[in-house]
């Protein structure tokens, strides 16, 4: 019975060495292990930045302010959240589409993550001006889609499911149609390149077109947005990053970005 007791005591006192390298129990101290909100070091290398630290709102801000809006919220999961308002498109106080406001990008390679709540609506605009002519980015900058495809109306408007999720919103539909459901995270990237533009969604290419082109100047006369803009076909070749506020809960993280 000696023995034994004598045995079990070295086999533990050896698994508590080789477990902490010394003689003493390991700290059980809190790790970060999230892979959210950061770059790996091959894209550092390959000359990504990110837009958001997962911490803080940074150089994100109200369309046409200063400063991020109350009614926006960096969460503790690391998260860029816009609360749902229940007013639908007349939000609420203190919210609005936001912005980055720390430069304004030209040829670039976008990524990010974005969820979306039951029913909702927002999207993802690029290329876009801020100036005292315009009260909305959306007057002036090509948007990605992102919706609940399920619920939403605008998913059965507009032509051809151009108002589904991933699609150029009025204009092309994303083809195929890989959005994921209410609650799922969903990748996207958004490449542009001297006027061509691709919308990658889910790891899929749903959208192609050319800026500037007879074919882009005939889309876009025959959609809502000359009567929103006169001058809206004739898309910067430079802007803002912008992410909406359509007055429905919407969540976004691992947003980077590579200028090309």
């Amino acid at each position: 019975m000696k023995k034994i007791v004598l045995i079990l005591s070295v086999v533990i006192a050896l698994g508590t060495m080789a477990f902490t390298g010394k003689g003493t129990p390991a700290p059980k101290g809190k790790k970060d292990k999230s892979v959210h909100n950061k770059l790996t070091k091959k894209e550092k290398k390959e000359g990504w930045q990110l837009l958001f630290d997962g911490k803080t709102s940074g150089e994100w801000r109200n369309y046409g302010k200063e400063t991020f809006p109350d009614g926006w919220e960096i969460t503790e999961d690391g998260t860029i959240h816009c609360p749902g308002s229940g007013r639908g498109e007349a939000g609420g106080k203190n919210r609005g589409d936001i912005i980055f406001g720390g430069k304004k990008y030209s040829n670039f390679h976008l990524k990010l993550e974005w969820k979306i709540s039951e029913g909702g609506n927002s999207g993802i605009f690029y290329l876009g001006q801020e100036n005292d002519d315009f009260d909305y980015i959306w007057k002036t900058a090509p948007e990605m889609q992102i919706l609940d495809n399920e619920r939403h109306p605008d998913a059965k408007a507009g032509k051809d499911g151009n108002r589904q999720a991933g699609s150029l919103y009025d204009l092309v539909p994303a083809n195929p149609q890989n959005a994921k459901p209410v609650g799922k995270w969903n990748t996207v990237e958004i490449k542009v390149y001297k006027g061509s533009v691709w919308h990658i969604q889910n790891g899929k290419t749903v959208v192609e077109y050319h800026l500037w082109t007879p074919e882009w100047e005939e889309m876009v006369a025959k959609s809502k947005f000359p009567g929103l803009n006169a001058e809206w076909a004739d898309v910067a070749t430079e802007g803002y990053i912008g992410l909406q506020d359509h007055g429905d809960d919407v969540w976004f993280r691992n947003i980077k970005i590579k200028e090309l």
